[in-house]
């Protein structure tokens, strides 16, 4: 038994060395040879001389003189006085002198994949001819440090020398970084981190040294487990004053969602509620050089706290459960167990009580699992997540699942199944609401139908909307004198301004003499009907009386008057007037002798037709009064049913009628129908 303990023992020292040497042998090879890039840049054995290097295309060499296993490449540290190292590669070539040549050279080109093309460099020597001696030409060689910006760490760089290569990739700036290189190679410089727990104020404040004079921005990311992504990245490169300082402490949430850090470049120092700190929670920092080869910092400073913050790991375990059926037709409970940092844990299915325990589980026997350490997975929130299932559980028992973490002295849960009766429950809520509420605007826009129109109009109005929107024929009254007329021109304008396409009367003189009264009004009004719009009449009392009396002609024409109506009919059909019935619109006291007696015709033609009042409209300016004064009557009868608008008062509603054109017999908006 003593034999047996004797080898047993020996056998473990002798594995002991094996992997302490593999452990010193792996480390040996990643701490790289630092070399002075200035004395050690290219030189050549004693039996050489005259050894220069230029950068150039290749030569053709007609004899190689580099020995056919004489290519040696080997990645080293190129230094400056044992500072600001840099990764480079050092060729060493073994050179076989003929004993014709005296002046020589050779091309070592080199291809990096970052690089389009091959670099070449070429190296000239002359060999010595007391160096043609035996033992003197096996000694003679190169040795050339190659540098360049697209050799670096993690670099894979093919060296060819005539017929012969050599394929080396550089170590990474982790492996480099964790050897002797740390303080030389400026890639191994990181930021020094430190946190301290404060138990008073129930916070973390977390400190990271950085001078003034470091041209980096400052970056961090924040991760749970060793081997845990780190999925938030923050870059700390601008001051923050006071205000945005407490924003931007406060962006480290719990630990149930996306956790932000935050730490400011100008007093590099923050805090973070201790309830949001666990003992798993890892922090990466380093400086942003602009590229991947920058070295992080990873620490977890909370691993020795675990008595103090284990609770806000066990505040934030949940269990999602869920029952299935499986392919041979048994009852399953399938659970997923989350928390921030790995557990060691124990769940089992239990059973829920109906009536007065309802909180009570009892616990099926011999489905109790144990959580192992090998089939936990981390989802996309950070949180680690493990899977499982209960398979062959009674079915049509009420299961939850129940939860014992180590160093916990209560049990966790019951977690249950969601209830399906209380979704569907929830969504029919939600449809019948969306219902009640469709009919409740349906009732709105029904009752608010003149408002919304008016709404509408003005928010039309204010976004710019207002382009070409119809044809507009103002007619002024019959009487105008200075004032009425520069009303009228004022009005025309303001509708031109808000996009309308206005003819006013007025404007047109030259064309009313040319033409006369009636094939002008008649050629506005086919402009008007094919472009859609209105035609504005000019109330005043001087229209007022005219109109008066136009009617009262009227009526005493009797049958000869309703031959000119047919006659303007066919008129506005396009059709010529000739012979009498042009003789009596000539006549009959003249109602067409201007444009204002030949609209009330087409006002008078469009009445037997019904749609007056969806091709005229009057404007009472209320400077003028339009009633005359020894007027009992009301308003003449042509213009009752047309609509009317006060100016300046009513100047919306006019706007809104011309805009959004008639709307049937009912009121318009902002006047009223007379």
């Amino acid at each position: 038994m003593s034999n047996l303990r004797k080898i047993v023992k020996t056998m473990f020292l002798w594995w002991s060395l094996a992997i302490l040497l593999s452990i010193q042998i792996f480390t040996s090879a990643l701490e790289l040879e630092m070399l002075d890039y200035k004395s050690e840049h290219f030189t050549c054995s004693k039996g050489l001389s005259n050894c220069t290097v230029k950068e150039g295309a290749v030569v053709l060499i007609p004899e190689c003189p580099v020995d056919h296993r004489g290519l040696e490449v080997q990645p080293v540290l190129c230094c400056r006085q044992g500072t600001a190292c840099r990764p480079c590669l050092h060729i060493h070539l073994d050179i076989q002198p003929r004993n014709h040549q005296t002046a020589s050279h050779v091309n070592v080109c080199y291809n990096v994949p970052e690089l389009e093309i091959d670099m070449c460099k070429n190296l000239k020597f002359t060999v010595i001819p007391g160096a043609l001696d035996g033992q003197a030409t096996s000694k003679a060689w190169l040795s050339l440090l190659l540098k360049d910006n697209a050799v670096s760490f993690n670099s894979q760089v093919t060296v060819y020398v005539c017929s012969h290569h050599s394929k080396v990739v550089l170590p990474s700036v982790d492996e480099v970084c964790s050897s002797a290189a740390q303080g030389v190679v400026e890639e191994c410089d990181v930021p020094s981190f430190s946190t301290l727990i404060d138990q008073e104020s129930h916070e973390v404040r977390l400190q990271v040294d950085k001078a003034d004079d470091i041209p980096y921005p400052l970056e961090m990311c924040l991760q749970h487990e060793d081997n845990g992504v780190c999925r938030v990245r923050v870059v700390l490169g601008v001051p923050l004053n006071s205000v945005n300082m407490q924003q931007f402490s406060q962006t480290f949430t719990l630990p149930n969602d996306n956790m932000l850090l935050v730490v400011l470049q100008t007093c590099k120092e923050s805090t973070v509620p201790l309830h949001s700190v666990t003992p798993c929670m890892c922090f990466q920092v380093w400086w942003n050089k602009g590229d991947e080869r920058s070295h992080r910092s990873i620490s977890c400073p909370f691993r020795n706290h675990t008595e103090l913050l284990q609770r806000n790991v066990w505040e934030n375990v949940s269990v999602s459960v869920v029952q299935g059926q499986m392919n041979s037709g048994g009852a399953m409970l399938s659970w997923n167990l989350t928390a921030p940092c790995r557990v060691e844990a124990e769940v089992w299915p239990c059973q829920k009580e109906a009536g007065l325990n309802k909180d009570r589980c009892t616990e099926l026997v011999a489905f109790r699992q144990h959580l192992s350490d090998d089939i936990w997975w981390e989802n996309s929130r950070g949180h680690w997540l493990m899977p499982g299932v209960f398979e062959d559980v009674i079915p049509g028992l009420d299961l939850c699942v129940m939860v014992k973490v180590k160093g916990k002295n209560s049990e966790l849960g019951p977690f249950c199944p969601i209830d399906s009766s209380w979704w569907h429950w929830r969504w029919s809520l939600l449809v019948l609401l969306s219902l009640m509420l469709a009919v409740l605007a349906a009732i709105c826009l029904y009752f608010l139908h003149g408002k919304l129109k008016r709404w509408a109009w003005e928010w039309y109005q204010e976004c710019g909307q207002l382009a070409n929107r119809g044809h507009i024929v103002l007619l002024s009254p019959p009487d105008v004198d200075g004032s009425v007329s520069e009303l009228v021109c004022e009005l025309g304008s303001s509708l031109c301004a808000q996009g309308f396409s206005v003819s006013v009367d007025l404007w047109s003189r030259t064309e009313l003499c040319s033409l006369g009264p009636l094939p002008w009004l008649h050629s506005q009004l086919q402009h008007l009907d094919s472009q859609g719009g209105r035609a504005i009449l000019v109330l005043t009392q001087a229209a007022w009386e005219r109109t008066e009396d136009w009617v009262q002609q009227w009526d005493q024409q009797g049958q000869q008057g309703k031959d000119i109506v047919q006659g303007v009919e066919l008129k506005e059909e396009g059709e010529e007037v000739e012979g009498e019935d042009k003789g009596l619109l000539q006549g009959l006291s003249s109602p067409y002798a201007d444009v204002f007696s030949a609209a009330l015709s087409c006002i008078k033609a469009d009445n037997k037709l019904g749609c007056a009042g969806e091709r005229f409209l009057l404007v009472h300016f209320e400077a003028h009064s339009a009633k005359p004064p020894n007027s009992a009557r009301g308003l003449p009868e042509l213009f009752q049913g047309l609509p009317m608008f006060h100016l300046p008062s009513q100047s919306q509603g006019l706007l809104a009628e011309l805009a959004m054109g008639p709307t049937g017999p009912e009121a318009s908006i902002g006047g009223h129908r007379v």
